[in-house]
């Protein structure tokens, strides 16, 4: 047994602890190391998680999803006609373009029928019928949009708005309108000149063979 002068002096009380203090002290000392190894052995457990699902992200094949099916817009078209009075335009293109959407709808009291196609050097171009469109309807078309010029193509007089000079152009960075019978045509989207052109002279061969 440790004898009195063995004990270590407790600076707080200037004199040997007792053998209850030691003990209390050893007890305390105790439970703080089992303290901080529980803690060292949730971070490093929690670390191992982690790491495993790190692995498992990198590692694991993903299969790519389904290319989506082009729309059929001709045939969407075809179902629409009956209860429009006015033909609703088709455009023939050639291969390389592709449809996501094609609906009609109606804002401001206009009813119109809607395509989005994939262009062949993968950008966008909008094409609105507005049917018996006012020129409010037009201009919300446009936005911002100034002509620019205009272009005649197959007996169809396009006005041309060329907003790619603008910041933040959305898909109006090009637009193309036109008029025909019941028909306001417009054209918008992100497509370079040539590819525009392509569809608005399917579009004036539909408007004017009616």
């Amino acid at each position: 047994m440790a004898s009195k002068n063995d004990r270590p002096i407790v600076a707080e009380l200037g004199r040997p602890e007792t053998p209850d203090e030691t003990a209390a002290r050893k007890a305390e000392t105790s439970r703080l190391h089992r303290a901080n190894q529980t803690t060292l052995n949730l971070v490093a457990a929690l670390v191992v998680c982690l790491g495993v699902v790190l692995l498992i992200v990198l590692v694991v094949v993903r299969p790519d999803p389904e290319p989506r099916e082009p729309i059929d817009y001709t045939a969407i078209a075809q179902q629409a006609q009956p209860g429009i009075g006015e033909p609703l335009i088709r455009p023939a293109l050639p291969d390389g373009w592709s449809a996501n959407s094609a609906k009609i709808q109606t804002t401001s009291g206009v009813t119109s029928w809607y395509i989005g196609l994939i262009t062949p050097s993968t950008q966008f171009i909008g094409v609105r019928q507005g049917i018996d469109a006012n020129p409010t309807w037009l201009a919300n078309q446009l936005e911002f949009s100034q002509v620019s010029g205009a272009i005649a193509i197959d007996g169809v007089t396009w006005q041309l708005y060329d907003n790619r000079d603008r910041d933040d152009t959305g898909n109006l960075a090009y637009v193309m309108t036109a008029e025909h019978g019941d028909s306001t045509i417009v054209l918008f989207g992100t497509a370079p000149d040539s590819e525009f052109e392509t569809l608005a002279t399917s579009v004036s061969a539909e408007l004017t063979k009616r």
